[in-house]
């Protein structure tokens, strides 16, 4: 952390790695492994039954029901196909992948039942993989990379309704490649009869690989391990811009309240969007180019349609509804109250408008960050984002512990504050497929528990009995150590009801986006530090090598 810092902007003077490991080569399905057009068996070319790998591998999965899926999928495959292919294969639904299918749901039941020394074997390969590939130098450091292997090809998902679902995402080869590390550094070799798209030597960044993906065009990079020196720290500034942020955040509210009576159009929708941000944790939502990507919308891209303005409802005055397709096609579905001055700008806004039409007719992405460029250099929406979520956190876990909580107790309490940011920040998750089972588990457990209870209560008033009668030393013991087992199979039977009223509650929240990239992590620390609560009870081996910057530095008494 103490070492000296380079110049703006150049981030390292020496990188040297190996480069990165390519998904294995296609192996052709073995011989009784059929493929039936229009109930004949077929045999296919080994590019055509590659990509129908993908799709058999999928069948059971909802994806594959889908028309634009299947449409997608379809047009990709013909494409690897033979001429004599394409001319047989002409409608999917003749299709028959359920052989191919049972072939690989049977290799997945083989690698479950593998014996020991089998998975010993491949554990050790990674391993190998892991210390030869894994790990890079930066400067003097030897550091840990994040994701050296690069993605097998297979047919791309896509989040929500995504329009290129079932699109073929294509092998990566060498030279599609970009190599980066310095001029003194031993440069990677490529595989054998390959080459490198490009060796570059740019030490403003900080990618070691990187290639552009085929679907969407979108450059994807090898990078450093969150623990990695350059990573904590960029992270360790996210958190101090957010602490800046609340130095000034008071005369920023003061300002766009002002501007909700501007006499500018302009002003007025860029305050009131501000407004959004800043209480409701919107994102900024940036301009996209139609029909590439699944329809979502930030706030700046909000339309008409997207919300709706009641003047009173549930006994609430001026509720704004909102009601949109957030990032990765999560909706957004909030009723909130809002000030008279913001319902009457909206109606405004709305006026003479279709549902189509943007409801920030005069605002964009770029006007809204030079906007909070100038209000606070380092300011985006993102930082409001960063700076409400911690605020929250911090807050909430001032009033929901109480000190005379044992330890799990507090992890309840630590784990609902969470909870407020998730629900702030709208991360959901469809509850888990084994929701209900574990439910059920945990419920037995916690009937048994119960029973145990009994069990050792009747045992301690019998002994209670007997110690009256009796009045000796080893029948005093034997209260005791009962009172004892009452004792600890009560906190037992409390951490269960905890953990199932923590999982309830749970069910549709995920905590994880929030936590690893909205809170700062000093405030966690300083809370456990605080309670004297075990730092692993919080953040898991991963997250504590990512967060160790912020265990090493924050004390007790830390404020965000």
């Amino acid at each position: 952390w103490e070492e000296e810092r380079y110049p703006e902007g150049i981030k390292w003077k020496f990188l040297e790695h190996k480069g990165p490991i390519f998904a294995p080569p296609y192996e052709p399905l073995p011989e009784n492994v059929k493929f039936y057009y229009d109930g004949k068996v077929m045999k296919l070319s080994t590019k055509a039954e590659e990509v129908a790998t993908f799709f058999a591998k999928m069948l059971d999965h909802e994806y594959t029901t889908k028309e634009i899926f299947r449409k997608n999928f379809f047009k990709d495959w013909r494409k690897e196909m033979t001429s004599e292919e394409k001319s047989t294969i002409t409608n999917l639904s003749k299709c028959d992948f359920t052989h191919m299918s049972q072939y690989f749901k049977a290799q997945t039941e083989a690698r479950k039942q593998m014996s020991k020394e089998e998975k010993q074997k491949i554990k050790e390969e990674n391993e190998r993989l892991l210390k030869e590939y894994g790990y890079c130098v930066m400067d003097n450091h030897k550091e840990r990379i994040a994701n050296f292997k690069i993605e097998p090809p297979g047919l791309f998902r896509g989040r929500g309704n995504h329009p290129k679902m079932g699109m073929l995402k294509r092998r990566i080869m060498p030279e599609d490649i970009i190599i980066n590390c310095s001029k003194d550094s031993k440069i990677p070799a490529p595989p054998p009869g390959h080459k490198w798209k490009e060796v570059r030597h740019d030490n403003k960044v900080t990618w070691l690989v990187s290639w552009t993906e085929n679907i969407q065009g979108s450059i994807k990079y090898i990078m450093l391990n969150p623990s990695s020196r350059i990573k904590g720290e960029k992270d360790w500034q996210k958190y101090e811009t957010a602490r800046r942020l609340k130095k000034c955040v008071d005369k920023i509210r003061n300002q766009y309240r002002e501007d909700w009576k501007s006499k500018e159009m302009k002003v007025r929708q860029r305050a009131v969007a501000l407004y959004f941000i800043d209480k409701l944790a919107l994102r900024a939502g940036n301009e996209k180019e139609e029909g590439e990507t699944a329809d979502t919308v930030g706030c700046c891209s909000l339309r008409v349609e997207h919300i709706k303005l009641h003047p009173e409802l549930d006994g609430q005055e001026y509720v704004v509804e909102f009601d949109f397709l957030g990032k990765d096609s999560i909706r957004y579905y909030n009723k909130v109250p809002v000030e008279k001055r913001v319902f009457k700008n909206l109606q405004l806004f709305m006026e003479n408008k279709q549902p189509e039409d943007d409801l920030f007719d005069r605002l964009n992405t770029s006007i809204l960050n030079k906007h909070l460029q100038d209000l606070m250099e380092g300011l985006t929406a993102k930082v409001f984002r960063t700076y409400n979520a911690s605020i929250t956190l911090q807050q909430q876990l001032k009033e929901l512990t109480n000190p005379d909580d044992n330890i799990p107790a507090k992890i309840l309490s630590y784990n609902r504050a969470n909870r407020a940011v998730a629900i702030l920040c709208n991360h959901q998750r469809a509850p888990p497929k084994t929701f209900e089972k574990a439910m059920m588990n945990l419920q037995s457990k916690i009937d048994a528990k119960k029973e145990q209870l009994a069990d050792a209560r009747r045992e301690l008033k019998s002994a209670k009995a007997d110690a009256k009668v009796r009045r000796d030393e080893k029948s005093k013991k034997s209260v005791e150590s009962k009172k004892k087992a009452v004792q600890r199979i009560e906190e037992q039977l409390m951490k269960l009801e905890v953990q199932a009223t923590d999982r309830e509650e749970n069910k549709q929240i995920a905590l994880g986006t929030s936590k690893l990239n909205y809170l700062d992590p000093r405030i966690s620390v300083a809370w456990c530090k605080k309670w004297g609560i075990p730092i692993e009870k919080i953040y898991n081996k991963t997250q504590r090598e990512k967060f160790a910057w912020a265990i090493d530095m924050a004390e007790e008494d830390y404020e965000f």
